[in-house]
C-alpha cells in the first residue's frame, strides 16, 4: 500500500481553522460548554456558538446555532440554566441571553446599549453580575436620527490623556460600571456610577451579600495608572469600602469559600515593568496583614505565552480550594503556560504542579465538589482543545477533536528546542521549526522571528506563520531574549531603559547559532518581527548586514514620537527612568531605530496597520520613507480598518494577503537570488 503524503499549512487554512474559548464544566462535573470560532470566507465574517462536550468521553455536540457570535457561556449554580453573551439579535450591539441546559430557545435577557465585561452569576443562582458601559449620549442621539447617523461623527471631545485603545479604537465619555441582572425578568440595578472612574472585574462573595472588584480612584487615574485597588461594595448597591494592600497594581479578585480572605494578582510597587506578578491573600475585613504566596518562587503569574491565532489566552482569577487550603494559578515560564496551586501559607514545600506539560494551560474551571476540572490546553501542533482532569487521581484527557480533519492531514515540520548562552552567559531558550520533508545534506533558507511585547514570551503554542513559512522550504528559528517574561525578574528586567541593548546581544548569539548548522545557508538569512519584534527588526538592519532580508511589521521607530501617538502614550515612559522625552531627549532618541536608520542597506518590507493605535502607523510611515530617501529597496503594505492585532485577529482575507506578501519579499531575495 503506497504511503500517505500529507499536505502543508497554506494561508487559506486560516478559514478552515476553528477556535475554542471560555471552556466551563458544569457545577455536577458531566458537561462542559465552550464558545467554538469560525469564519465565514464569503462575507469575511467571523461566528462563534455554544458547543457541549461530556466529561466522561463522548462526542462533542453544538448547542447553539446562527450566524452570530455566542460568548462567555456560563453555567447556573444548579447547572440548569447557562447564561452568555450574543449579538443574535443585532449584529452591533450584544445582549445577555440564558438558554435551558434541557434545550429549547435561547431567551433574551437584557436591552442594554453599550459593551458587556465581565458575566457572574450570583450563588443563589438568581441574579447575574455583570462589567457593562452605556453608550455616549451623543452615539444614542445619532442613532435615532437617520441624517445624523449618515453623516457621521462631526468632532472629537477629547479630554482624558487616554482616549483610545487599541482594537476599541476612541474611547467612549462613559465609564465601566457594576450592575446586577434579575436572572429571571433582566431588570439592572447599576452599582456603581462615575464619569471618571471604571470598575472592573467584579466578583460574589460565597454569601451572595458584596461584591469583591478592582478600580482606580486615584485623582487623575489616567496619570496614575497603576494605582488600582480592591473595593468591596454591598450587592444592593451603597458606598464602597476599600481594602487595604500593598502599592502597586492589582486584578482578578477571589473569595474564598469561608469569606474570609481575598485572593487576588499584584505587583509590589509601582513604574517597574519587569515585577514579577505574583499571588496575594488579604483578609476581607482588613484586619491582618496582606501577604504575597510567590514571592518566593521567581515565576511571573500570568498568561504570556503568544500565538496568532488567538493571541494571548485567557487567565483564570485565583482558585480556591473548597477547604480554603490552597489556591490554583496559572504561571508563563519557559515557553510554557502552566498550572500550579500553593498553600496558604505560601512556604516553598506548599507549591504543587498542577498541569506542567509543555505547552499552554488556559481558562480552566472545577465542578462544584472539585472531583473535576476542564481547562483549555494548546501546544506547538494544536491550537488549543478541552481537556478534563480528575482532580484525585491526577488522571486527563483530551474531550474535544477540533481542526483533526486539518492539522492531521498536514506535515507541520520538525520542531527543535534548543538552549545556548546568551550574550551575557544567560541562559537563553530558543526553537529551530525545519521544514515539512527536510533532507539532512541541504542547505536552507532561514527567517528569524521575534516576538512582541516585550514582557511576553514564545513557547509550545501553534504558530500558523511559522508553520506556513515552513511550508515554504524555509528553516524558521526563533528564541526569548532578555527583556521579555518567563525567565525571571532579571531576564525581564536587562532592557529597562536600554531597548536594543541586551536584547540585541541574545538575538544575534542565537542568529550565531543557527548560522553554524549545516543545514543553514548563511547567506540566504531573513529577519521579521511584529510590535516590539518590529523595533528589534528595525533595530537589527540598522546595525548589522547580516540578513538578506527584513520584513518590519507594526514596529516602533522613533520613542520620542511614539510618546505621543501610543494609546497608552505618556505611560511608555515608566521604561524609560520613567523621564518624558523632554527631560531626557538624547536617552529616547539613543534608543530609538530611526536614530540608525542611515546605516541601513538590507532591503526591508514595511507592514502596518492604519488602525493601529498601540504602534501608530506613523512610526512604520518613518522607516518607509527613510529608506526610499536612502535608495534602500523597500515597500509599504498598509492594512485598512484594522488594529494593532491583526495578524491574529483581523479579517481573514487582510491576514492571508499579509503572509503572501512577507513570503513574495522574503522568496523574492532568500530564493530567487
Amino acid at each position: 500500500m503506497a504511503k500517505r503524503i500529507k499536505g502543508i499549512i497554506r494561508a487559506e487554512d486560516l478559514y478552515r481553522l476553528e477556535l475554542i474559548a471560555g471552556c466551563e464544566i458544569a457545577p455536577d462535573g458531566e458537561r462542559v460548554v465552550y464558545s467554538l470560532q469560525r469564519i465565514d470566507k464569503k462575507k469575511q465574517k467571523k461566528y462563534a456558538n455554544l458547543w457541549m462536550v461530556p466529561t466522561k468521553g463522548g462526542q462533542e455536540k453544538q448547542f447553539t446555532y446562527g450566524e452570530q457570535v455566542d460568548r462567555q457561556p456560563r453555567w447556573s449554580p444548579n447547572g440548569k440554566e447557562i447564561a452568555f453573551l450574543s449579538n443574535r439579535g443585532y449584529e452591533k450591539q450584544t445582549q445577555i441571553y440564558i438558554i435551558a441546559v434541557d434545550g429549547g430557545e435561547a431567551r433574551q435577557l437584557t436591552q442594554m446599549k453599550g459593551d458587556w465585561g465581565k458575566l457572574v452569576w450570583s450563588p443563589d443562582g438568581k441574579k447575574l453580575l455583570c462589567q457593562f458601559r452605556k453608550k455616549d449620549k451623543e452615539i444614542l442621539e445619532r442613532e435615532k436620527d437617520e441624517a445624523k447617523k449618515k453623516l457621521g461623527v462631526v468632532a472629537r471631545h477629547i479630554k482624558r490623556v487616554f482616549y483610545k485603545e487599541d482594537g476599541q479604537g476612541y474611547l467612549p465619555h462613559e465609564r465601566w460600571h457594576l450592575w446586577v441582572i434579575d436572572g429571571r425578568t433582566g431588570k439592572g440595578k447599576q452599582l456603581t456610577d462615575s464619569k471618571v472612574y471604571d470598575e472592573w472585574e467584579p466578583q460574589w462573595s460565597p454569601d451572595g451579600k458584596s461584591i469583591v472588584f478592582c478600580s482606580n480612584r486615584s485623582s487623575e487615574p489616567d496619570l496614575d495608572p497603576e494605582a488600582i485597588d480592591l473595593y468591596m461594595i454591598s450587592a444592593q448597591g451603597g458606598r464602597m469600602r476599600k481594602i487595604e494592600t500593598e502599592e502597586g497594581p492589582k486584578g482578578l479578585p477571589s473569595i474564598s469559600a469561608d469569606g474570609k480572605w481575598i485572593a487576588y494578582f499584584g505587583v509590589a510597587g509601582k513604574s517597574q515593568m519587569w515585577k514579577n506578578t505574583n499571588l496575594w491573600v488579604v483578609p476581607v475585613g482588613g484586619k491582618g496583614k496582606v501577604k504575597n504566596l510567590t514571592q518566593k518562587f521567581d515565576f511571573d503569574i500570568s498568561t504570556m505565552t503568544v500565538n496568532d491565532m488567538s493571541g494571548i489566552v485567557g487567565q483564570s482569577p485565583p482558585a480556591w480550594a473548597e477547604d480554603g487550603n490552597r489556591i490554583y494559578f496559572q504561571v508563563s515560564r519557559q515557553g510554557s503556560t502552566t498550572l500550579h496551586s500553593v498553600g496558604i501559607k505560601g512556604d516553598r514545600r506548599s507549591l504543587q504542579t498542577v498541569i506542567g506539560e509543555k505547552g499552554v494551560a488556559g481558562d480552566f474551571s472545577f465542578d462544584r465538589k472539585q472531583k473535576r476540572m476542564a481547562y483549555f490546553f494548546a501546544d506547538m501542533k494544536e491550537p488549543g482543545q478541552v481537556w478534563v482532569r480528575d482532580m484525585e487521581t491526577g488522571e486527563e484527557g483530551q474531550l474535544t477533536q477540533v481542526n483533526k480533519n486539518i492539522l492531521g492531514k498536514c506535515d507541520l515540520g520538525k520542531v527543535e528546542e534548543v538552549w545556548i548562552k546568551g550574550g551575557a552567559g544567560n541562559d537563553l531558550q530558543g526553537w529551530i521549526l525545519k521544514p515539512p520533508g527536510f533532507k539532512a545534506g541541504k542547505k536552507y533558507p532561514s527567517i528569524l522571528e521575534i516576538h512582541g511585547g516585550p514582557l511576553c514570551q514564545y513557547g509550545w503554542f501553534f504558530m500558523h506563520e511559522f508553520y506556513f513559512l515552513a511550508g515554504q522550504g524555509y528553516v524558521v528559528h526563533f528564541c526569548n531574549p532578555r527583556g521579555g517574561q518567563g525567565y525571571g525578574e532579571k531576564h525581564a528586567k536587562a532592557i529597562y531603559n536600554d531597548w536594543g541593548g541586551a536584547d540585541y546581544e541574545d538575538v544575534m548569539a542565537w542568529t550565531d547559532y543557527v548560522a553554524k548548522q549545516r543545514y543553514i545557508d548563511r547567506k540566504r538569512m531573513g529577519v521579521t518581527g511584529g510590535s516590539y519584534g518590529g523595533f528589534m527588526t528595525n533595530w537589527i538592519i540598522g546595525h548589522t548586514q547580516r540578513f538578506k532580508a527584513a520584513v518590519t511589521q507594526r514596529s516602533v521607530s522613533n520613542l520620542i514620537s511614539m510618546y505621543g501617538s501610543c494609546d497608552f502614550n505618556w505611560a511608555i515612559q515608566h521604561y524609560f527612568k520613567n523621564e518624558p522625552p523632554w527631560e531626557n531627549p538624547e536617552n529616547y532618541w539613543r534608543q530609538s531605530p530611526m536614530k540608525y536608520i542611515g546605516k541601513v542597506q538590507t532591503p526591508t518590507l514595511v507592514i502596518h496597520s492604519e488602525m493601529d493605535m498601540r504602534c501608530d502607523i506613523e512610526q512604520g510611515e518613518q522607516v518607509f520613507v527613510a529608506l526610499k530617501k536612502l535608495g534602500v529597496e523597500t515597500e509599504m503594505v498598509r492594512f485598512p480598518d484594522e488594529p494593532h492585532g491583526m495578524s491574529r485577529s483581523g479579517r481573514a482575507d487582510r491576514r492571508i494577503e499579509r503572509l503572501k506578501h512577507i513570503l513574495r519579499w522574503f522568496d523574492k531575495y532568500l530564493k530567487n537570488s
